[in-house]
């Protein structure tokens, strides 16, 4: 007896000291932490937020940031079926305890012991709204300390409903939806009062994994999820069995809802995001803000279906790679067999009862569809949370019999694809090469199979595939610097990647205009210069000699700076910089936006060798096509808050002004005032160099252009070693566009700038200029004509016949040609001749 009584008294005391210490830790944490916690006070003060938005310059929609506080609901406005399923979910016992858990945390604390982290379990709802207002997410110890002095301090501050009030509006529950009323329209498109019980449940399984218990991206898991809450809720005495057991035999109803852009500009309008943030931090997604930018929702829609048209074309004459994704289980049934269940260990634990009922509301999610034979109701939600790819619509092989395709698509059910449209799928093999062209629709894709479909102007469709190449495409206004469409890729959802802004790439042969210009401007060569089209051998500055060569991998001899500029040959670009030198023509290179940090210095840099982003690109061709001033590529208009009520930011750019006056400094335009943009090239040089490239259209590599039957557009093509880039940049007086073809990987496109990127901007070009008149620039006074040999580039004597008509600055013109043979042999002829001997004889 004397030794029980001990062993209690010790037990006694133990737990007494035990009881003393952990309340001294308690003490001592709250002492150490409590004068870094934020004030929970602010929480009652808590304003409702507003959502970034993004517009075209006439105020069409094209994009939304942060919606989370858009739909903020009161307490007494959220049911009571989701109240509970939310408590049964997240924290059973949460109308009870003061702020914290003690079982959750003793949990927490077994976790911590065996794994060394601090895992979810142990949060209640006070505790995660703590963490989500008032502290960062990352996992560590301290951070669960001050968490949980901060859920003790808000639960004697504000009650229980104000606390699960702030909890409902904050939650992330997937799909860009915060607070339960954002999810129960992007999920099921009703008000939270409508939902069903089962649809309340499944909103309510999403806080402890939005991405992996989502119903749109995973129908499976969450069906897991979502019916043992429904067992917990009949376990706790919420529900009865018979609501239980109808609610878990729903099948799931979820789809994607959401906001709607008017003008589909994902790239600009990710451009614009980034500047707010930069502008106004955090506060950018919840302060109401309204930006308008410079893009014109015209041209826009001309640019993505140009882009896309463009890409998907060059897929096209380089071969099928085989279906997106393969072997997709028909219904939801077969889906589930196949899931992992990684993540559910909890829920499944709990009991078998939960895998059953989600089996057969699995079953009971049956779809059937018209003209095929068994439940497809998987592949209805593969196909829902699936995105188009710009035009090309996500498509499952259902049979392929013969010549002939049948496939399930998301809008149209059932739909035949010909063999018209299958048979150009001969297999890829390389960039330059494809196999044997298909026999029957099996070998191309069989049932089971995601493939891309895209709807032809009859409605038949055609079978097609994200492209193995990218682009992007870059529209301004020349006049003030605008940009007025811009497309970074082939399309937003498949890649975030702009490559407009982000993608340096070597520019090719469409550089090799400024390396004219900066000889034209200076006066030492004009456009009847004669330069030799012949090998060069040139020290680098490595270990070995660079011997540039032709495309074309001939040389011409000597020709003159207009035809070598049409036909893009790389020797005589070489000789015209070799000519100026690199100093001069880099710091004249500066003028037209070029960074001299980013130039090479060396002779590569007449073939295009630097790499450049397109919006560089197309800024530089913006300065030829304004006559010479330095604009700069931009693309905010103003900036708003409040419906437009107050006004943050409003552009000024410099803009220009070819009829001013050289000394004035300001242009009113639409009654503002404009600065007037720095001119950086004589207007004389720029207009000769204008009138170059257009032979670049007429007999040139860029008469694909013809096409459009316009006498003011004129532009250059280019191509990178090994056909890595294609490009082409050109513009009018009001429009200047350039196109680049590549692939992100840096590999070969296998195709020149005039066969990948010329069709695009022409396709472009001819949509945003259809119906306006030709814009050509007035001629300069200091412009002259005069004739010239076309074989030495001098000017002809009024007396000698023949030659051909050049443009010349005044001040700039040719020597004249001397005669070959002697003026009293040419009278005794009785004739003139042209002045020389191939001419005569």
């Amino acid at each position: 007896m004397t030794f029980l009584r001990n062993l209690i008294v010790s037990l006694f005391f133990l737990i007494v000291s035990l009881v003393g210490a952990s309340a001294l830790a308690v003490v001592g944490a709250a002492i150490y932490f409590a004068p870094g916690l934020p004030d929970v006070r602010q929480l009652q003060d808590f304003e409702l937020h507003t959502p970034l938005r993004i517009f075209t310059q006439d105020g069409k929609l094209i994009g939304e940031f942060g919606e989370e506080r858009r739909m903020a609901i009161n307490f007494d406005e959220i049911p009571q079926d989701m109240i509970d399923a939310l408590t049964a979910a997240e924290d059973a016992s949460y109308f009870d305890h003061a702020g914290v858990d003690p079982r959750g945390l003793a949990r927490a604390v077994v976790q911590l012991a065996m794994s060394g982290d601090i895992q979810s379990g142990g949060s209640t709802i006070t505790m995660q709204v703590a963490r989500n207002y008032m502290l960062t997410l990352d996992q560590t110890f301290t951070r669960k300390i001050r968490e949980i002095l901060l859920a003790l301090q808000m639960e004697q501050i504000l009650d229980k409903e104000q606390i699960f009030e702030l909890y409902v509006n904050k939650i992330f529950l997937g799909n860009r939806a915060y607070g339960i009323a954002a999810a129960a329209e992007t999920y099921y498109d009703k008000p939270l009062a409508e939902l069903s019980l089962a649809q309340t449940a499944m909103i309510a399984g999403l806080p402890k994994a939005p991405s992996a218990f989502n119903p749109l991206a995973n129908s499976e898991r969450s069906l897991i999820r979502r019916n043992w809450i429904l067992f917990r809720m009949r376990e706790l005495g919420h529900i009865d069995d018979a609501t239980y057991q109808a609610a878990v035999q729903e099948p799931v109803t979820a789809r994607r809802h959401y906001t709607q852009a008017e003008v589909d500009a994902a790239y600009i309008s990710e451009m614009a995001r980034q500047y707010a943030v930069e502008r106004f931090g955090d506060e950018a997604y919840t302060g109401g803000y309204r930006i308008y930018t410079t893009i014109d929702s015209e041209l826009q829609p001309f640019a993505r279906q140009a882009l896309a048209n463009g890409l998907t074309a060059y897929d096209l004459r380089h071969g099928w790679r085989g279906p997106e994704q393969r072997e997709i289980a028909a219904s939801l049934v077969e889906a589930q067999e196949q899931t992992a269940t990684q993540g559910l260990e909890e829920e499944l634990a709990e009991s078998p009862e939960i895998r059953q009922t989600a089996r057969q509301a699995a079953q009971r999610s049956q779809t059937e569809v018209e003209g095929i034979d068994g439940d497809v109701s998987n592949w209805v939600q593969v196909l829902e949370r699936t995105p188009n790819y710009g035009l090309l619509q996500p498509a499952i092989v259902v049979e392929s019999s013969g010549r002939e395709m049948q496939v399930l698509t998301r809008d149209n059910g059932l739909q035949t694809i010909g063999w018209e449209g299958l048979n150009w799928a001969r297999p890829y093999l390389s960039p330059r090469s494809r196999g044997a062209a298909p026999n029957s629709a099996e070998e191309i894709a069989v049932r089971g199979d995601m493939i891309r479909v895209v709807e032809n102007e009859d409605g038949s469709l055609r079978l097609s595939q994200q492209p193995d190449a990218e682009g992007s495409l870059v529209a301004q206004d020349p006049q003030t610097g605008a940009i007025l469409a811009l497309q970074g890729g082939f399309d937003f959802n498949a890649s975030k990647f702009n490559r407009a802004v982000q993608a340096r790439r070597q520019s090719g042969s469409i550089f090799k205009p400024f390396i004219y210009l900066a000889a034209l401007a200076e006066g030492e060569m004009n456009a009847a210069s004669v330069v030799n089209d012949s090998p060069v051998v040139l020290d680098d500055g490595s270990n070995s000699l660079w011997r540039p060569v032709n495309s074309s991998r001939d040389f011409q001899g000597p020709m003159r700076l207009r035809p070598a500029l049409a036909r893009s040959r790389n020797l005589v670009t070489i000789r015209v910089l070799q000519t100026m030198g690199l100093d001069y023509t880099i710091n004249f290179l500066e003028g037209f936006g070029f960074s001299p940090s980013q130039l090479p210095r060396g002779l590569s840099l007449a073939l295009g060798s630097a790499s450049l982003t397109p919006m560089e690109m197309t800024n530089a061709y913006a300065v030829l096509a304004n006559g010479g001033f330095q604009v700069s590529p931009w693309f905010i208009e103003r900036v708003t808050r409040d419906d437009d009520k107050e006004v943050i930011d409003e552009a000024t750019p410099q803009v220009a002004c070819p009829s001013c006056a050289e000394d004035q400094e300001t242009v009113e335009i639409d009654g503002r005032e404009y600065p007037i943009a720095k001119r950086v090239a004589d207007p004389a040089a720029v207009y000769i160099l204008r009138d170059m490239l257009r032979d670049v259209i007429t007999s040139g590599t860029g008469r694909g252009a013809l096409s459009l039957n316009r006498e003011d557009i004129v532009g250059k093509t280019g191509t990178t070693n090994s056909q890595r880039d294609a490009w082409f940049a050109g513009f009018n007086s009001n429009l200047v566009t350039t196109v680049w073809v590549g692939k992100d990987s840096n590999e070969t496109i296998s195709e020149y700038g005039a066969q990948a990127a010329l069709p695009i901007w022409v396709e472009f070009m001819g949509d945003a200029l259809e119906g306006t008149p030709n814009a050509v620039p007035e001629r300069p006074a200091t412009i002259v004509t005069a004739r010239v040999d076309p074989d030495t580039g001098q000017r002809l004597a009024d007396g000698q016949s023949g030659g051909i008509t050049e443009l010349f600055h005044q001040d700039h013109l040719p020597d004249y040609q001397q005669r070959r043979i002697s003026r009293e042999l040419e009278e005794a002829s009785g004739s003139q001749g042209s002045g020389t001997a191939e001419s005569i004889f």
